[in-house]
Formats: C-alpha cells, structure tokens, sequence
C-alpha cells in the first residue's frame, strides 16, 4: 500500500482553495459539504462556483495567490492551470507541515483527493494512487449501481439502535444480531423507504432474540427477456443476496450466473403440457422456505405480472403473512421488439398495442379477436408457437388482412436471437420452414414493416424473410 487512506474531520477548520475553474467547483462544493471554512483566492470564478459559494461559509478573494495566504490553514487546494503556482503553493504547505493536494498531479503534494461514493454517513472512497483518476471515477459509478441510495439512512437507524441493543444483549449476541438484521427484511424495508415499519420490525426482533423464529423474505424479481444487462439494478442486488433461488426454465443461464453462488438452487420450470412443479406446490414452497427465515429468490424471465402467474405467487403469500417484493423486469414484448428493431407503436402506424397469450388449452385460445383484428394496433402474443395456426386463421376470420406484417423473434436479445419475418397468412408456414422454437414472440402490425431498416442488434446477422413484401413477395433469404 503506497498510501494511506484516512477520513478527515474538517468541521470548522479553515481551508484554502486557489483557482476557479470547474476542478476547482468540486473541490469547493466537497468542503463545504464536509463542513470546512473555506478562502477561496481566485481572480474569476465559473458561474457555478459562484452558485455554490452563495450564502456559504466562504471567503473569495478576487485576485491572484500570495504567499501569506497559505497563513493558518489545515488543508490546501492548489487547483490553477498554471503548474508553476501549483506548485510553488505545495512547497509552501509542505514546508508548514500542511495537507495539500495539487489536482492532476500526486507526484506534488502529499494527499490525494479520491473518487467518492456518499451516502452519508456510509462514504467509500476509491483511488488508484494517482496512476488512473478516470479508473478510479469509473471504479466508482460501478459502486453507485450497486449500494442502495437509502444505505445511509440505513447506517443511520443503526447508530441510533447501538446503545439499546448493547443494554439487551451481550457482547457475543450482537454481531450475529447485526448480521441478521442487516441482511434480511429490516434491511429492505428501509431500502424501500419504510423506515418505521423497519424500525418496528427491529424493535420486535430485539425483543424475541435469539430464541424467536426469524421470518425470511420472498423476492419476485423479473429477469427481463435475456439479456443480463437489461437487469434492474435492484434485481442484481437481491439476486447477489438470496439464500435460495426458485427459478424458471426461461431464466437465462448468464442471468442465473450472476446470482449468488453459494444460493440453493430449485427449478421449477414449464414447457408447454410439463410442468416440473405445479403452480401450487410452488406457492407453498415459497411460503415454507420463506418460514425457514431463508431469503428467496423467485426469479421469473420477463415481467413477472405480465403472464408469469406473480400474482398468484404473492396472494398466497400475504394470506400466510410473509414478507415480499416485487421486483419488475423488462417484459418480453418490449425486449423483444426493441432488439428487433420494431417499435411496438408508431404514429404512422399504430396508435396502440396489445399483449395476448397465444397459449392453446383444448385446442383454441380463448381471447377477443374482434378487437385484436382492429386496424392501427400492434398485438404481441406471448406463448404463440403452439397455436400459430389458430393465431393466423382468428386474425383474418375477424377482418385483418392475411397481408399484414407480422415477426416471430427467436430468443430475443439474447446472443441467438434470429428474426423471421412473414405476414399474418403465411406465420404458420414460416414456422414450420424456420424450425423456430421456443421462447419466441409473436409480432402483428404495421410497425413490423419497420425491422429492415431500424433493425441494429444484430448477433448473428440472422433475419429471415418468408415471402412477404409490400411491394413484391420474395423467396426465404437468410442474411
């Protein structure tokens, strides 16, 4: 370690910045917020310095540096674009026995300033010894994604609940006591913004431990259509911090990678009439892993309110009064359509849109085919691969054109996705010939016209035509 890291108290201790450029903004702004007397010597300042300095505890002076200005500070900014004051002002500290810090330069000076995540009182600071800022600054974006906003909040609430658990609980029961309220859903409630009921939850925690049975936590999280960076960054979180995971066949296997490793996993997946675990033997199993005081993890791909049976999922488990959180996920449709190049609305040419399940049950599908035939929509269905034939006879029974645009998207926004583009008469044709097989959505519209020239994500520069053209029909060509 060629530096030592230390967090400095700077309430009410004077000091000094020079220069008033955009550097010099943010170093301002950090002392203040830290609670320094800042003199700031700069002959012209930026308009958002002066913004910052407004009514705050500092003094400028609109001139150029001196040397008695060094006089009766702790800490010293040299932050100019002249490197020869930059350093002329760090021999003068230095020879003080100051702090100084000369930005864009550590081999002058003898602190470095790092990159800071704050969520005050929790504060990370990152630094790469001066080799690297924009490694450090990049470093650190990556911590932002990942600790909540409300994590300091979070520390808040425990500082103020030390003293009451130490009058509670002996030395060797504390820690154990932290770790199991930090991790479970005291924790998330406040993550949430529910601070008294966390507080609450907290209080009867403290009151029952260690013989009280703690109740785990379900989370519902949508994994999105299958592309790991389409993830929430809350959805990473909870999946890094799960006991056990309960997951679904169309949960992707880089998704289920970056899931907590040591997690016990549980699949429950269905395919088309197979079904691994019956919907309701799964609720209960979330009810019963959840008494266990596990952290679940019930990862659904796609959105799991939009076709993936969530809601029966936390029905059952508010009638047995266990925590949960929902946790939505980018749906198939506007994955799907988005890495196709095909807006599922348009101006030009359609002014709403649909999702339909295409599922067959004794050989139909149930749904509203009138509406779904009107003109200036887009219709997504979902789970269509099986019933494509009836998908295509209802659409055109109903009045829409067997001409009109229609796309099947191979696992979409995935690395194998492919795209095969037909019309409405000719989807169940094209499925037999592409051997597409499932997950695939099914697109209807005008706005299918759309994919050959707004098409961008192209992994395999797979697309495939039927003989479909609004102008001229084609023969199948793969691209």
């Amino acid at each position: 370690m060629d530096r030592f890291p230390v967090f400095l108290d700077l309430h009410n201790r004077q000091c000094l910045v020079v220069g008033g450029g955009k550097v010099a903004e943010r170093k301002v702004d950090s002392l203040l917020k830290a609670g320094a007397v800042v003199t700031l010597i700069a002959p012209d300042i930026t308009t958002e310095m002066g913004i910052i300095i407004g009514g705050q505890n500092v003094q400028h002076h609109a001139r150029p540096f001196a040397d008695g200005d060094i006089e009766g500070q702790f800490l010293v900014i040299a932050a100019t674009n002249n490197p020869s004051v930059n350093a002329h002002i760090a021999s003068l500290a230095d020879a003080r026995n100051m702090l100084v810090n000369v930005v864009d330069d550590a081999s002058v000076g003898n602190f470095i300033i790092p990159s800071v995540v704050d969520r005050s009182p929790v504060t990370i600071a990152i630094s790469t010894g001066g080799a690297s800022p924009v490694l450090a600054r990049q470093l650190r974006m990556k911590l932002e994604t990942m600790i909540p906003p409300q994590c300091g909040e979070l520390a808040g609430i425990t500082e103020e609940y030390r003293d009451i658990v130490k009058k509670h609980l002996p030395e060797a029961q504390r820690k154990t006591f932290w770790e199991q309220a930090l991790k479970g859903p005291f924790a998330e409630l406040v993550y949430a913004g529910h601070v008294e009921d966390a507080r609450r939850l907290l209080d009867e925690m403290l009151a029952s431990y260690p013989n009280g049975q703690t109740m785990g936590e379900v989370y519902l999280v949508g994994a999105g259509p299958g592309d790991p960076d389409l993830l929430t960054f809350k959805a990473l979180r909870l999946m890094q911090q799960a006991d056990v995971m309960v997951y679904d066949r169309l949960v992707s296997k880089s998704i289920l990678d970056m899931a907590n490793q040591r997690a016990e996993r549980i699949y429950v997946g269905k395919e088309k009439a197979s079904h691994a675990v019956p919907q309701d033997q799964i609720n209960d199993l979330l009810v019963k892993l959840a008494k266990q005081g596990k952290r679940v993890l019930r990862l659904k791909g796609g959105d799991p309110f939009i076709f993936g049976r969530g809601g029966e999922e936390i029905e059952t488990l508010a009638e047995n009064g266990v925590p949960f959180q929902v946790v939505p996920g980018i749906t198939a449709a506007s994955g799907c359509s988005s890495y196709a190049g095909i807006p599922l609305t348009h101006r030009d040419y359609a002014q709403s849109c649909t999702f339909a399940t295409g599922h067959l049950k004794d050989g139909s599908i149930d749904l509203n085919w009138a509406q779904l035939s009107q003109p200036n929509q887009t219709v997504v269905f979902y789970m269509g691969l099986t019933g494509i034939e009836v998908i295509s006879q209802q659409l055109q029974a109903f009045g829409r054109s067997g001409d009109t645009p229609a796309a099947l998207v191979e696992q979409g926004t995935t690395r194998n996705q492919r795209v095969h583009i037909g019309t409405i008469a000719t989807l169940p044709q094209l499925v037999k010939d592409s051997g597409v097989r499932a997950p695939t959505l099914t697109i209807v519209g005008e706005v299918v016209q759309l994919h050959s020239k707004l098409h961008w994500y192209e992994p395999q520069r797979h697309v495939i035509a039927s003989e479909f053209s609004l102008d001229h029909p084609v023969a199948p060509v793969e691209v």
